[in-house]
């Protein structure tokens, strides 16, 4: 009795797994007829057999539904996805078949991200270069690309997911390069492969051939990241992101002024300035970063210092108009004191004689104040905050004419905005 139980079973086991290949077959007509629709249907029904499938009849499954989601390249993006995860299950046999599909994979999907590159929609270029590494975990630069196109479409929270994946890989992007000069232009190019070049340099229209390797971007992953940190307000993870992007690139000058506006951000007046200073040893000959010194110095209190850092900027660069702004603007700081003294006087020959003396320095503040907001002018003719201040200027010391070309100036500026 017992026997014949075993045998029972084993001849119902033996129908069932008849069943599921007849079904498979099904699905595979299906697949080459390119229905995928029917395919998918029939897949669908086989599903709650496969706890009772074995390995190979397992992993036929997932491949057949691999290429049923996959339809040739008319998936969705969503489909894709299902059919690498079902890709994933395939552990007995089709090792040729799934990395075949894998390439077709990759080919249409790095075709779609090029196209939607060039016309802008990042998002769909960024998922697609996602999928195309998904596809083909080997070639990371795909991954790079996605997080590369998700900061276009300013979808950072994607991006930095995307770039600490990268990081994790130890990705650094490092590639062989294949350079050659061109005989006719004798400029040097860059050919996308070694055949390619040396064919070109063998049929003598190219010579002096060169291989290099590309510089490292792993010093612009870890910036990047720390750069998203910043945009996110996330000052804590962007100061620990920045000190290690740091230490891969010291010498990164926008890399430490970044650091230096995190800590600005946060209020960390010293830190700023310090970051500022080194940045300054760095590039001496910056005079962004002379004129920041000098944001610094006036918000601190140290006119001072602040004017002579505006100076060096625009030793630097003459034309730095901020500079020259500021500079204005720190001059005419010194008004208010003024005023409030003179309003404090008597009406004593002595307060009179004093009163007079204070209108004569208030008078040559704006004096003063003149060259620097004529230069901003002339630098830029449509600046209404420095033509309104001179215009001012002009009116209080009396100067009718010089007062009426201001105004003349202002009201242009004002009609065309």
């Amino acid at each position: 009795m017992k026997k014949q139980i075993i045998i029972a079973f084993t001849l119902l086991l033996s129908t069932f797994l008849f069943a599921q290949k007849k079904e498979l077959k099904a699905v595979e007509k299906a697949l080459k007829n390119n229905n995928y629709s029917e395919a998918k249907s029939l897949l669908s029904q086989i599903e709650p057999m496969l706890s009772s499938m074995d390995a190979k009849t397992k992993s036929q499954y997932n491949y057949d539904k691999a290429q049923a989601l996959y339809a040739n390249g008319a998936g969705s993006s969503k489909d894709i996805d299902g059919a690498l995860e079902s890709l994933k299950n395939v552990s007995e046999g089709y090792q040729a078949e799934v990395a075949q599909l894998k390439q077709n994979m990759v080919n249409k999907l790095l075709t779609s991200g090029n196209a939607a590159y060039e016309k802008n929609d990042f998002s769909t270029a960024s998922n697609d270069f996602e999928q195309a590494y998904r596809a083909s975990t080997k070639d990371t630069t795909y991954l790079y690309y996605a997080a590369a196109t998700a900061v276009n479409m300013q979808d950072f929270d994607r991006a930095l997911g995307l770039y600490k994946e990268l990081k994790d890989l130890g990705y650094t992007g490092i590639e062989k390069q294949y350079f050659a000069t061109n005989v006719e232009t004798g400029k040097e190019e860059l050919f996308q492969e070694k055949g390619l070049r040396d064919v070109s340099v063998k049929a003598k229209t190219y010579i002096k051939p060169e291989d290099r390797k590309s510089e490292s971007k792993k010093a612009e992953i870890v910036k990047n990241i720390a750069l998203i940190y910043i945009s996110k307000d996330d000052n804590e993870n962007a100061l620990a992101a920045m000190k290690e992007a740091r230490a891969e690139d010291p010498d990164d000058i926008n890399l430490l002024l970044s650091e230096a506006n995190v800590y600005y951000k946060m209020g960390n007046t010293e830190a700023f300035k310090n970051a500022l200073k080194v940045a300054t040893e760095k590039d001496p000959n910056n005079p962004e970063l002379q004129y920041n010194l000098g944001v610094i110095a006036s918000e601190s209190g140290d006119v001072d210092e602040a004017m002579a850092y505006y100076n060096k900027a625009l030793e630097l660069d003459p034309n730095y108009i901020n500079a020259d702004i500021n500079i204005a603007a720190l001059i005419l700081n010194k008004e208010q004191a003024l005023i409030e003294e003179m309003n404090g006087l008597g009406s004593s020959k002595k307060d009179d004689l004093r009163y007079d003396e204070l209108k004569g320095m208030r008078q040559q503040l704006y004096r003063d104040a003149i060259p620097y907001l004529t230069k901003a002018l002339e630098i830029d003719s449509k600046n209404i905050s420095a033509a309104k201040t001179l215009m001012n200027i002009y009116s209080v010391l009396g100067e009718k004419d010089k007062y009426n070309d201001i105004k003349a100036k202002v009201d242009a500026i004002e009609a065309e905005n």
